[in-house]
């Protein structure tokens, strides 16, 4: 004999808990994501290391030598750029591979039952691998310019967690329009491609203040990986960077509400995943 209690609230904690009891899933998709990218080729790898320098070189080119834009602190230009892509970078990609993560993984949505949210979580974690592999990028340039960081540099990770909990935030919204809305699969590239030129990658985010004045640069912080690239140069560069706290407390709060409003939306339209997929 089985006894039924009916609870109040009972099915979102459950949920909840299932997110925890799955958490073997979520590695396994994570690992499928990496090996898949990597085992047995040597573009994956290569890409990630190419990607962020070629970039790093061609706007080293446009903004320094064409230009004429300076350097923040002492740091030489390439770094001060590089410092940049590489938090850039892991945001687009761990977006733009959440967002499309439901799509890719149809056929798992509609023959088991798990927890979701699982996969677009997951698919984050390729992103972060790259971020780490592009890190050599950096380590190697630190060696040619004979660049040595301080002790900011231990507060690296928490500039990437706030970058990895706005890209989970975002990719859980626009996954779950994904399913209903096909137009999005269009949608998202464009919108990284406009965030890269509207972030200060190529370019530092003071030259906004200088020039536009403290107003502006207000609502040029609303772009929440201001704050994430300026708290990463923070990091890096050390000397006379200064620390953007309007921008690191603005996208703290952005990635607070992105991640509610996220979760929130992926949980209404979760259910009817496996049926319009």
């Amino acid at each position: 004999m089985y006894e039924l209690i009916l609870e109040p609230g009972s099915r979102a904690r459950r949920y909840w808990r299932d997110l925890w009891r799955y958490r073997e899933l979520f590695f396994t998709l994570a690992w499928r994501d990496v090996s898949v990218r990597y085992r047995q080729t040597v573009v994956g790898v290569a890409w990630a290391v190419l990607q962020p320098l070629v970039t790093m070189i061609v706007m080293t080119i446009v903004f320094s030598r064409v230009a004429k834009l300076e350097s923040e602190g002492a740091a030489p230009y390439a770094l001060m750029v590089i410092a940049g892509m590489l938090p850039w970078q892991f945001f687009a990609g761990s977006l733009s591979a959440a967002s499309m993560s439901l799509l890719s993984n149809a056929a798992l949505i509609s023959k088991v039952y798990f927890p979701r949210m699982i996969i677009p979580a997951a698919s984050v974690v390729t992103s972060l691998v790259d971020l780490l592999i592009g890190f050599t990028i950096l380590l190697g340039m630190m060696v040619w310019f004979r660049f040595l960081p301080d002790w900011r540099i231990v507060t690296l990770p928490l500039f990437a967690m706030l970058a990895a909990l706005v890209a989970t935030g975002l990719g859980l919204f626009f996954a779950a329009l994904n399913v209903k809305y096909r137009d999005f699969r269009y949608v998202i590239p464009f919108l990284v491609q406009f965030g890269l030129y509207i972030s200060p990658v190529g370019y530092s985010s003071t030259l906004v203040r200088e020039r536009l004045g403290d107003t502006a640069f207000a609502a040029y912080c609303l772009n929440p990986m201001v704050g994430v690239i300026d708290g990463f140069r923070w990091a890096i560069l050390g000397g006379n960077s200064e620390l953007n706290t309007l921008g690191i407390a603005t996208a703290a709060g952005i990635a607070v509400l992105s991640l509610m409003l996220g979760v929130w939306y992926f949980r209404r339209a979760e259910n009817k995943f496996a049926d319009i997929i």
